[in-house]
This record gives C-alpha cells, structure tokens and sequence, in this order.
C-alpha cells in the first residue's frame, strides 16, 4: 500500500466511522437479544422435545464402541486413514495444534492489506481446501460403517454353503464383541487380547472352539452362545478357523 492509498483509505474509515454507531450499546445490546433468543429456543425444545440420551451405561458391557459427536467425525475418520500407530498421536494432536496455533498467529504473518478473497489466492486457496477436507472427512465418518463389522474379504476357494457360513461367522464375530479386544485385519483394537488376523495359522478349529468356550480372563465365555445359539457359535468358529 503506497502512501496515496493509505491516505485515501484512512479518510474513508474516518467518514464512515463519524456515519456509524457505537458498539457500546447498539451493537452489545443486539448481541444480547439474539442470545436471549437462541436460549429460549434451546431451553423450550429441551422442555418440549426432550433429549435423547440412549440407553443406560453398562460398564460390563464389551460389544459397545463409542463414536465421537458429528463434529468431531473428520478427527475420527482421519485416524482411520492414518493406520500407523506411531503417527496416531500425529493425527490427534499434532495437526490440530498445529492448525490452531497457525490460525491464532494469523494476524501477525498476514500482513497484506488486501482483503477481497480473489486478490488472496494462497490464503483463499488454503481456506477452500481446509474446509473441503473437513467436509469431506466428516462425510466419510458419517457414512462409515458399524464399527461391529469387519472389513474383510472371503477367501477366493469358499463357494456356495461355505461361503454362507463364513459371511454368517464374520458378522456373529463383529456382533459379539471381539474388536473390542483383538484386531481382525484393519478392524478393531490393539489388546489387550492378541491379533485374531492370521489366527487359523496358530490354533485349528478344535482349539478356537475350547477357547471360545474356557477362555482367559478378561475375555468372557461363549458357552452360552454354543448353549442357544448352536449355529452361530458354529459359525464364529467356522469363520475364525479360516483366517490363515
């Protein structure tokens, strides 16, 4: 900014500023009211709505897998692309950081006087592609599946009856719990319990079956599912003796 337009500039702000109101109370007072309004508006759908609070917690519970509020989903889905677990803490606290301190220290890098969007490009261009991948990580986390399901492919040799039974054993399997505890190709937690991915390479189907049903604690007994519900422990059995 040459001293011409700063000139022409500074006389501008003068005249509009001697057109305007003070902040104190015109604009503080409209503020004020909007608040006022908002609360009401919450206050009387929470009184005539109610809100929804799901079920009662049960801390002796291993099939629940919390999920963050909507506006925490891109967090959430970014740490499902970021598999590694030495760059989670990256994902969760090093970009975010990382972002807040970049925009509080906006005012003092950005110096230019320039405010038009088009006559900003880099700035402009960064703020487009934020919110774009903001918006889009949040319509994948949205979008995502159960976490109760395990993203896995059949195995290229089961056909017909055998193929059911897998499909039926890997949707008992992430029904039940188990990714609370054991990770199943990408699906799933790290421990306590081990890997169940290749677990058919440890253990045959006899041994997964004795261990569903006599298993180390923490984990709990399927004897009751084998008891009700032959066919699905069956099916867990069937599905966890396939996975070479």
């Amino acid at each position: 900014m040459n001293r011409a337009e700063k000139e022409a500039y500074l006389r501008e702000y003068g005249q509009l500023k001697a057109e305007g109101e003070p902040f104190f109370p015109y604009s503080v007072a409209k503020d004020s009211i909007m608040a006022c309004i908002v609360m009401a508006t919450i206050i009387g759908m929470s009184i005539i709505l109610g809100a929804e609070l799901g079920p009662k917690a049960d801390p002796t519970s291993t099939t629940y897998v919390p999920r963050p509020e909507w506006y925490f989903f891109f967090l959430f889905e970014l740490l499902r692309v970021i598999k590694p677990p030495e760059l989670v803490p990256l994902a969760t606290i090093g970009v975010p950081t990382i972002c807040i301190i970049l925009l509080m220290l906006l005012p003092f890098y950005d110096r230019g006087p320039e405010r038009h969007p088009l006559k900003r490009p880099i700035a402009t261009t960064a703020g487009v592609l934020v919110i774009f991948a903001m918006g889009y990580l949040t319509y994948l986390g949205a979008s995502a599946g159960s976490p109760n399901e395990i993203d896995m492919k059949a195995p290229a040799a089961l056909a017909g009856p055998a193929l059911i039974e897998w499909e039926k054993g890997r949707s008992v399997v992430g029904q039940a719990g188990c990714l609370a505890c054991h990770k199943i190709g990408e699906n799933g937690n790290d421990g306590p319990g081990p890997v169940l991915t290749h677990v058919a390479s440890r253990l045959p189907e006899a041994a997964i079956a004795q261990t569903l049903r006599n298993p180390t604690a923490p984990m709990p007994s399927f004897k009751n599912l084998e008891t009700t519900q032959p066919e699905n422990f069956k099916a867990m059995v069937s599905f966890l003796g396939q996975l070479n």
